[in-house]
């Protein structure tokens, strides 16, 4: 292999694991251990300590390997949704993504080990979670984005599971992270209708139709808003109460985006409108 084709192989993998996305993982985590867990007087500790590293080195290796795993699973659908994103089978063989795959795994699983038992089982949790969603759930109606969107809380999770400490404010964003992570899923079936309709899937556009899914989305987002205001003003924190009421018209504009929304190229919108939602959110981490 020349130089020319391991670049290129090494910049397919970086794609195939999303590696913008596991950036974020990173960022959420060392900003929750410094903003939410705190105290925040001493972040400079946190960056250099290796508990904190290694709690972070597992749950981006277990989220790289849902990734792979995702994409070995949907090649066929991927041919027909997204040709040009396909890399397993054409830039990776598949038996090394299988392999790399496992590996990832098996780092994940083996330093949740050595950072304790609920670590190490929820780490276990998550990796066979990525596993049946991937095989199985995916292709369900709501059980696959309900799976995939507490996956995304994962990463906080194990924070409030580990550290132990100011576990209500890791929460609140646990379940915001939730929430938009399970408005961005269906948002994406409904972006993806054709290639997974092709191929059997059952998702909500399919069983329910495009109408019927925008009016569940709705009504998920407003729950969803209500909770989270209700949660910051339980514990009288003023930022989080400003912050929340805010999402409030950032919510509403999305709501109005949805409405209006037809074609594939407007849900390919939405879904990074709810990233861009998702970053926004973790960085009012620094206000709290």
């Amino acid at each position: 292999m020349n130089t020319t084709e391991s670049l290129k192989t090494i910049s397919a993998f970086f794609r195939l694991v999303r590696v913008n996305n596991l950036l974020i993982i990173v960022l959420t985590q060392y900003m929750a251990r410094i903003f939410l867990v705190g105290p925040k007087s001493e972040w400079r500790l946190y960056i250099f300590d290796y508990k904190q590293f290694m709690l972070v080195f597992a749950t981006v290796s277990i989220a790289a390997a849902g990734y792979i795993i995702n994409d070995y699973f949907d090649i066929k659908i991927d041919m027909v949704n997204k040709p040009r994103e396909v890399i397993i089978g054409k830039l990776i063989k598949r038996r090394w993504a299988i392999l790399i795959h496992q590996i990832l795994n098996f780092i994940g699983i083996a330093i949740g080990f050595f950072l304790g038992l609920k670590v190490f089982l929820i780490n276990v949790f998550a990796v066979s979670a990525l596993w049946f969603y991937s095989e199985r759930f995916k292709r369900q109606a709501f059980i696959g984005n309900f799976l995939v969107a507490f996956l995304t809380s994962f990463s906080l999770i194990v924070l409030a599971v580990y550290y132990k400490k100011n576990e209500m404010y890791v929460n609140i964003y646990a379940l915001f992270a939730f929430s938009i992570s399970l408005i961005r899923e269906i948002i994406k079936d409904m972006e993806d209708i054709r290639g997974d309709a092709r191929y059997g899937c059952r998702t909500l556009p399919i069983i329910w139709g495009i109408r019927r899914t925008k009016i569940l989305l709705y009504i998920f987002i407003i729950i969803f808003v209500s909770i989270l205001f209700f949660m910051a003003y339980s514990l009288h924190n003023r930022y989080l109460i400003i912050i929340f009421s805010g999402s409030i018209i950032v919510f509403s504009w999305l709501m109005n985006k949805l409405y209006w929304a037809d074609r594939k190229k407007d849900f390919t919108l939405l879904s990074r409108i709810c990233k861009i939602i998702m970053l926004g959110g973790i960085t009012s981490m620094i206000f709290v």
